[in-house]
């Protein structure tokens, strides 16, 4: 655009005199170089979004992962697995606002936020297995008709292992932000 604003200007320079020519041809790179920076600005703008939104998700990840740890610690093995499922959620969405200028889509189900995310083809065996264990937690513990059933199978310890295999997963899903 600079190039042909030029250009243009040239043609005309048979028509005016050399000072007001130069005054023309600064005027125009003034104006090329201001939208440049106008278009640069607008970009640092969007980075800056998406970092904020990407930190946001983060810090509820994180968040999540202590409230698991804290109803480990009073015996709410119930919430432990919803908030363990909340947390893997919420780290996939970090990974997606990371990689796209989108809104993380408005789903639960942790495999497909996986696709979304780009990273299930990266997954290891074990952290497939930790997706397909937290992915019903997330149903289950919010209806009642599932909730009986699903007290009765989480125990503290499987609790202990729950949360140890989420941290792992957290951290690797991290190590792709």
């Amino acid at each position: 655009q600079c190039i042909l604003n030029i250009r243009i200007a040239c043609t005309q320079a048979t028509e005016i005199g050399p000072e007001e020519f130069e005054k023309r041809r600064k005027l125009i790179v003034n104006r090329n170089l201001i939208s440049i920076f106008v278009r640069i600005n607008q970009k640092k703008k969007q980075a800056m979004a998406t970092n904020h939104k990407v930190t946001y998700w983060v810090e509820m990840s994180d968040y999540d992962l202590e409230t698991a740890s804290a109803m480990l610690t009073t015996g709410r093995y119930l919430y432990v697995g919803f908030m363990c499922h909340q947390a893997i959620e919420k780290i996939l969405k970090a990974r997606i606002c990371s990689i796209s200028e989108e809104t993380p889509p408005y789903i639960h189900n942790l495999s497909r936020l996986a696709e979304k995310a780009f990273i299930n083809e990266g997954l290891t065996d074990d952290q497939y297995e930790v997706i397909d264990l937290l992915d019903p937690l997330n149903i289950e513990a919010r209806y009642p008709s599932y909730k009986e059933k699903l007290m009765k199978s989480l125990t503290q310890e499987k609790c202990i292992t729950l949360i140890e295999k989420k941290k792992k997963l957290q951290q690797w899903i991290k190590t792709k932000l």
